[in-house]
């Protein structure tokens, strides 16, 4: 077996066996690594490149937009800070911008740095449940 597959089985099992706080945090890394190989591409003048990785990060923004349970009063603040990002993301592949990428990789990093210490309490919090059982 190539270690191609080996990871990519890997890669596979990793996802099918995630919570759901984990798979949160899969997107917003696969967001960030998207948006920072655009920036490269169009250092690059890899229009294409850059084309296929914004629009991979906008996927994911999409994805987290759509699985925001909006019973809960912080997904009506999150939900346009989202829309922010697409948009940014939009405008940074019609005009090349650098600026609009970065701007929109901070928000991504943000929004990963908040939700690990989100998944760090909660496992604080679990297992502090079952030490006192």
């Amino acid at each position: 077996m190539s270690s191609n597959k080996a990871y990519q089985i890997y890669q596979n099992n990793a996802v099918n066996t995630a919570s759901g706080g984990e798979l949160t945090l899969m997107l917003y890394n696969g967001c960030i690594k998207f948006i920072k190989q655009a920036m490269k591409d169009v250092d690059n003048k890899d229009f294409a490149a850059k084309n296929t990785n914004i629009q991979k990060a906008q996927k994911i923004v999409n994805e987290l937009m759509v699985t925001l349970d909006m019973k809960m009063d912080i997904s009506h603040q999150i939900l346009p800070l989202y829309d922010y990002m697409h948009n940014l993301l939009t405008e940074a592949n019609i005009k090349n911008d650098i600026e609009k990428l970065k701007e929109a990789l901070g928000y991504a990093e943000e929004f990963r740095d908040v939700w690990k210490q989100v998944i760090l309490k909660d496992r604080q919090q679990k297992f502090k449940q079952g030490a006192s059982i």
